[in-house]
């Protein structure tokens, strides 16, 4: 063999080995695919009710309404990047999209963690909501110190604030703010049902003008049953919220809304009952008609995005907020056209 051809030989052999050496360097993207799809109305793999009633009986639907995921892979090198790009059922994005610079991984977790949270207690509060149950502003703690110790309760129902009715946090404040601090202020309360009031000599507020009483306040449904969401997957983000809060309503509202079908969605969902857009609808989509769903729940603002490459026999319905999905849904259940994402 002359040396000619083992010396091409050999520069083909170096230029297989850095290649193959350079698929495998890491970089900076990651990969996301379909995750999981459970049914609020079921259980989740660990066999726990995901939506759990007590105090009433529940409705035992034949239908679904599942909430959609996505799986986050990290660490990615060349070769599988590459790959992730020609995958229709896959998203290759910048890591930085997923963990901003400035964050470590655990910090997001922690964030998502929160967010899956605060979209338990938003889902549950819409929900009540729709459903005509009224909203309480309630006594959550009373920190040391502040002058409302020895007046006021956890768990005290706030009706009214020198006189003016309250009914949300902003009904409060707006009479505080227009109190000058070191004024005395009349509360009215109720106390285990029970009506009473304290008069309270006001403090400075911290975070805006005028007066405060000291005590940390939540906005609560009042209804005669509990509802709990318990989910064993760790899942994170709020975008199950719009799921969860029509899970709430199939089992304890007065209609049947899945009419037997397989829906799917999406979404987050503020107190008010607003539906606001997430990320990653396409492969949720993929992942819901994998798992047999017909019908899909999209946010107003993710129509855009949804309506360019939808699975086949997937149904898309445009949603802006939790009373138009329930409407929606009972209008499919009807035989009747729902409001769809446009296509053009």
């Amino acid at each position: 063999m002359s040396r000619r051809v083992v010396t091409m030989i050999t520069g083909a052999l170096l230029l297989l080995g850095l290649g193959i050496g350079a698929a495998q360097l890491p970089v900076p993207y990651a990969e996301l695919r379909p995750g999981p799809t459970l049914d609020t109305l079921g259980r989740d793999q660990n066999g726990k009710e995901i939506i759990q009633v007590t105090g009433r009986s529940e409705r035992t639907s034949s239908g679904h309404l599942n909430l959609t995921t996505v799986t986050v892979r990290d660490g990615l090198d060349l070769l599988t990047a590459f790959r992730g790009w020609l995958d229709r059922d896959r998203s290759v994005v910048p890591r930085e999209e997923i963990f901003p610079p400035g964050k470590t991984e655990q910090q997001v977790q922690r964030e998502n963690t929160e967010a899956f949270t605060t979209s338990q207690s938003s889902a549950e509060f819409a929900a009540l909501g729709e459903l005509g149950y009224p909203a309480e502003v309630v006594v959550r703690s009373i920190p040391s110190g502040s002058p409302s110790t020895g007046k006021l309760r956890a768990g005290d129902v706030v009706q009214s604030v020198n006189g003016r009715p309250v009914k949300t946090y902003d009904d409060v404040s707006g009479v505080l703010t227009a109190v000058d601090p070191g004024a005395t202020v009349t509360v009215g309360y109720l106390r285990a049902g029970k009506p009473g009031t304290a008069r309270i000599r006001t403090i400075k507020a911290k975070d805006r003008k005028g007066a405060a009483i000291g005590v940390l306040l939540s906005l609560e449904r009042k209804a005669p049953f509990d509802v709990r969401i318990g989910l064993s997957e760790d899942i994170g983000g709020p975008s199950a919220g719009l799921m969860f809060a029509l899970g709430i309503i199939e089992k304890v509202g007065p209609d049947d809304l899945t009419g037997g079908k397989f829906i799917a969605g999406t979404g987050a969902i503020e107190m008010d009952g607003k539906v606001d857009p997430i990320g990653g609808i396409p492969l949720k989509m993929i992942a819901a008609r994998g798992q047999g769903a017909t019908v899909f729940l999209v946010p107003a603002d993710n129509c855009a995005e949804a309506v360019r490459d939808p699975p086949k026999g997937l149904q898309l319905v445009k949603v802006e907020n939790l009373h138009a999905a329930v409407a929606a849904l009972k209008s499919i259940k009807a035989g009747q056209p729902a409001p769809a994402c446009p296509t053009s």
